[in-house]
């Protein structure tokens, strides 16, 4: 797959930059259809994403958010994705799917998530891991073959390794598999190698 990069100084710029391009396919999106549909992964740059897009003039009633993952903890916990996607987005009015990770039986959970994906997904965000792993939606991810767009945020020194192999379509790392119509990652400098 090919892949598209942009390079930023710092994490708040890419985060920013992010923002912008996400509200722009959203505004793409809305020109014709009646709704827009974005998927986040956990991590900080994708919270300091959603903070910035609160003020990208996005038609949040007409939007609905699905993570792409979730930790195993209490509702409300710091720890949970969720809590930081809605501290993120409490002034808008979109739609957040939550995973449900306090269920007894976590597999059935994620069964019942994947029927709440719609048959694709405008944006998808996905974190790239230091040894070249990705957020998962759902087991096997089959949403990822019909989404639109995905797009990375890559900040630190410690993802070079990991930024490399995406960046050459490494398949070793569970990143290098993920295929979809257009991918765009955005890192800042500390992510590529001198």
């Amino acid at each position: 797959m090919r892949h598209e990069l942009r390079t930023f100084d710092d994490v708040e710029t890419l985060a920013r930059a992010a923002a912008a391009f996400v509200a722009e396919r959203a505004r793409d999106v809305l020109a014709r259809d009646a709704h827009f549909t974005l998927a986040l992964s956990g991590g900080k740059s994708p919270w300091l994403m959603a903070k910035d897009l609160v003020n990208e003039g996005v038609a949040w009633d007409q939007t609905t958010i699905y993570q792409v993952d979730e930790r195993v903890a209490p509702e409300g916990s710091d720890e949970r994705n969720l809590t930081h996607l809605r501290n993120s987005l409490a002034s808008t009015t979109a739609l957040i799917e939550p995973m449900e990770v306090n269920d007894d039986d976590l597999d059935e959970a994620a069964r019942r998530y994947a029927l709440k994906l719609p048959d694709h997904l405008d944006v998808v965000h996905l974190g790239l891991g230091s040894d070249g792993h990705c957020a998962s939606l759902v087991p096997n991810d089959p949403v990822l073959e019909v989404t639109d767009q995905l797009l990375w945020l890559v900040s630190g020194e410690d993802k070079r390794d990991a930024l490399e192999k995406l960046l050459d379509g490494d398949t070793s790392i569970p990143a290098g598999r993920v295929d979809a119509a257009a991918s765009l990652v955005l890192c800042d400098r500390q992510a590529l190698r001198p």
